[in-house]
Parts: structure tokens; sequence; C-alpha cells
């Protein structure tokens, strides 16, 4: 059994949609990140950053991993799933899973902060990472055009972009014109496994007082 402490953003999504996908049994323990529950000592125990998600392999001695990205790995090795055999596969879906963690992720993360949540608005910050947001779907696009998924077949590197994709509104940027793009966001989207990983947690509608709420942790 895998204990999962998430919430419902992009990285936290990332690890259900992974269980999901690999079949594999957890709890979902939701952290209220409004609340900064994530700072309270018993969570940095599991992770020092205080940050989600966190899984706790209770098959693996308590065993705590911390790190989307290092999750998804762990969970792909344990089950024997989402990452191709081949060592050159292997490598490629590798690749494209540390594309979204050191590119995409921190990226459109910070489109996201200047875009919705920073107190102030600076015209600088929004078009620099909108932009590099936007030229780093294109690098996607690209490497879609002769293929369904990043490594070839489907794997956690899909899973890992995909949680980020799907938000291309609310950092601004447009992605209608990316057509590879657009049809494996519309590919992922359509599996069932992915629909399940959404509800754990579930997605919010962003309203008024939560950006408010952003906004003022952000000025403080």
């Amino acid at each position: 059994m895998i204990d999962l402490y998430s919430a419902a953003t992009p990285n936290g999504h990332k690890v259900s949609i992974t269980l999901e996908e690999l079949g594999l049994p957890y709890r979902l323990h939701s952290i209220d990140l409004g609340a900064n529950e994530q700072k309270q000592d018993w969570f940095l125990k599991l992770n020092p950053n205080g940050r989600i998600p966190v899984i706790v392999d209770r098959d693996n001695g308590d065993f705590p991993v911390f790190e989307s990205g290092a999750i998804m790995l762990y969970l792909a090795e344990k089950a024997g799933g989402l990452l191709p055999g081949d060592a050159r596969a292997r490598s490629l879906a590798i690749q494209w899973l540390m594309f979204q963690i050191g590119g995409l992720g921190p990226m459109q993360g910070q489109a996201h902060v200047f875009t919705r949540y920073f107190p102030s608005k600076i015209d600088a910050a929004i078009a620099r990472y909108q932009g590099e947001t936007r030229r780093l779907y294109e690098v996607l696009d690209g490497a879609l055009a002769d293929r369904a998924y990043l490594a070839g077949d489907y794997s956690i590197a899909d899973i890992a972009s995909w949680t980020w994709v799907r938000w291309h509104h609310w950092a601004g940027v447009a992605i209608d014109d990316l057509r590879n793009l657009t049809a494996w966001v519309e590919r992922i989207a359509a599996r069932p496994a992915v629909q399940r990983g959404l509800e754990n947690p579930p997605q919010t509608p962003q309203d008024d007082k939560a950006v408010e709420a952003a906004r003022s942790m952000l000025a403080k």
C-alpha cells in the first residue's frame, strides 16, 4: 500500500495519475496548502522541503519518497510499467521527464505566478515566462510530429508534461495552433486512469478568493 500526500496541482496529479495507470493501491491524504499544512513538523519529516507530493511505501519499511519526478520513477520501477525496457527508449523517456522537471514546470509555474497571483503586474516578467513556456510547448509539438507519445510508447514522461500543458490557459499561453500538442493533450485526457487520477484530489475551480489568498501569501 502507498500513502499519497498531495493536493490538486500539476505536480500532485502527476503522481495520482501514475498510481492509477500502474494499478497500484494507494490511500490519498489531501494536504491543505492554503493552511500551510505542508510546512508542519510531521510533514517536514517526510519531505524536508515542505512541498507536495510525497508518498510513503508501506511495503518497503514505510519508505518516504519526495519530488514528483523521483516518485514517478520509483513507482514505475516498483510496478514495472510506464517505462520502456530497452535501454535507449528508457533513456529517452527519462530525458523527457527531466525536460518537464527542469524546464516546463519551473517556467510555466512562474508564468502562473506572475500572470495570476503576483500582487503587482510586472509586464517584463509575464512576457519572459509566457514566452519561455510557449517555446517549450513548441519543442513538445515538434517532438510529437512523428509519434503519438514522447518516448514512442506512453510513459511517465507524457504524464509529467501533460499535467502542466493542460493548464496552458492559466499561464495565458495559447496552443491552438500547435496541432501535434493539442492532439496529444486530447489523447491523454481520454484515458480512464488519467481521469481517475485527476479526482485524487479533485481540482477545485480557481475563484477570486483563492487568487487573492495566493496574492496575499506572495506579498508577505
